[in-house]
């Protein structure tokens, strides 16, 4: 029905509602309306149904979007759905915290012809919420069961993806998990202003109902060595993610309040599931009252303004040695961040934190945007004698994330590592050094999106089947 497409030029864009402001740093629910079904169909039937739709192709998961956007224009939503599901383990999820702007949204060839992007993400999250709630979204059956079994270190996104794909095919699965929780970084490290913690929660028991066996508060290293975990199954992936805060070497950088981001939003999270968290509730941990200062320009950096907010801090700014333009993290995170009041200090760089035991404030320069570096951005530069103080009590390190050394960790020493501490890989099978042993998401690639974690546990997914099954055929010969 092309009738219903192409309506871009007599349609505007047109996003869900949020909240206000004022409201909305009341609590951590998300801020976003649902798209009633009516504009739903009206924002897909935007999209141009391009030959070449740049959206898809900037999509880590190659996501069919114009295909589901056609369906959602038609009403024909639970085919919308499966259709979004066919290449997405968690859509409902990346229709909420994919940076849309900086991929399928920001790549809509009506965006850059001047008439506003489709309203991918939104839509995306809409057709999958409704699939939920209409009883679409079906539990796991393999077709068959197999002998084999897959152990999987690490319950985020790369995990559960590569879990599913493998129970699919009927592979006997176990996922370990350090927290006490499944989902990663999706349940600890992400506030419920983006993703409410239920949203994952029904994912996680969809798998368990589907035979995936969780094993949680279970550490490698700690409980088990890689090898042992190696012993007990055919084949192992590897995707623990990268949880170690990068550092910033100043004076007073070892004065107490001084707290890395991960500590800051897990303390949060844990908080909202009514857990006993003491380093919260002794002010270690917890904005309120208090001049706030996050250091960082990402993602995090902005979960971290927002959750400060949220819990009641005095002020909040965020320091960022380049300027908004040059930001790395979501552009509408950021709004978001500036309409509920966070002050953004652009080109600063700390150079000293100050106080006595606990940081009382922190010595900041001035910095203006010089030649671009290696990677074609503008390298900030520091001003002379354009230094200033800026109050502040709780200061929150979102620098970014590193690997821990697993060869360590894991008590696996021939399992070898680069120089930034990123798990090593054959490309083209994802496997390690060591035999039947891969590895995937945040761990090889270091820190990145949610969405590419996805992509390397289904790859991952598919290599391990294709070693697995020549495994068998050679025991068979």
């Amino acid at each position: 029905m092309v009738e219903k497409m192409l309506k871009f030029v007599s349609l505007g864009r047109d996003m869900p509602g949020k909240r206000q402001p004022r409201e909305r740093t009341r609590d951590f629910h998300e801020i976003y309306a649902e798209f009633a079904a009516s504009k739903a169909a009206e924002q897909a039937s935007r999209c141009s149904q391009c030959g070449v739709p740049f959206c898809q192709v900037h999509c880590p998961l190659s996501n069919n979007i114009p295909d589901w956007l056609k369906l959602t224009a038609e009403g024909r939503l639970e085919e919308a759905h499966e259709v979004s599901q066919a290449t997405n383990n968690l859509p409902e999820i990346c229709g909420r915290i994919c940076p849309q702007d900086r991929l399928c949204e920001g790549s809509c060839v009506i965006e850059q012809s001047g008439h506003g992007t489709v309203t991918i993400g939104a839509v995306e999250k809409y057709i999958n919420d409704t699939a939920w709630e209409n009883g679409w979204v079906k539990p796991l059956q393999p077709a068959r069961e197999r002998d084999q079994s897959i152990g999987i270190i690490g319950a985020g996104p790369a995990g559960l993806a590569c879990a599913e794909q493998l129970r699919k095919k009927g592979y006997k699965v176990t996922v370990y998990d350090r927290h006490d929780r499944a989902g990663g970084l999706m349940v600890y490290g992400i506030p419920g202003f983006k993703l409410e913690k239920h949203i994952v929660a029904r994912r996680v028991k969809r798998l368990e109902d589907g035979g995936i066996v969780f094993k949680l508060n279970f550490e490698v290293g700690r409980d088990a060595s890689l090898d042992k975990i190696r012993d007990k199954h055919d084949a192992v992936f590897i995707a623990t993610g990268v949880y170690r805060a990068r550092e910033i070497e100043v004076p007073g950088a070892n004065l107490g309040a001084i707290v890395p981001a991960l500590d800051f939003l897990i303390a949060s999270n844990k908080k909202s599931f009514g857990d006993d968290v003491p380093d919260y509730d002794n002010g270690k941990l917890n904005a309120d009252g208090k001049d706030v200062a996050v250091i960082g320009g990402g993602d995090t950096a902005m979960d971290c303004v927002r959750t400060a907010l949220r819990q009641g801090a005095k002020s909040v700014s965020c320091l960022y040695r380049r300027d908004k333009d040059n930001m790395p993290g979501s552009l509408r995170e950021v709004a978001n961040a500036e309409e509920e009041g966070v002050k953004f200090e652009w080109l600063t760089l700390p150079k000293a934190f100050l106080g006595m035991e606990n940081v009382e404030g922190v010595r900041i320069a001035r910095q203006r945007l010089g030649a671009p570096d290696t990677s074609g951005r503008k390298s900030p530069e520091e001003i002379k004698g354009a230094d200033f103080v800026q109050k502040a009590d709780l200061v929150i390190k979102a620098l970014g994330f590193d690997p821990e050394y697993l060869p360590m960790k894991f008590a696996a020493p021939r399992l070898t590592v680069s120089k930034w501490g990123t798990v090593r890989v054959r490309p083209s099978t994802m496997m390690t050094d060591i035999p039947g042993v891969f590895a995937g998401g945040d761990i090889v690639r270091g820190a990145s999106l949610v969405v590419w974690a996805i992509r390397d546990g289904r790859d991952a997914a598919a290599a391990m089947h294709t070693w697995l099954q020549a495994q068998v055929r050679q025991a068979a010969e």
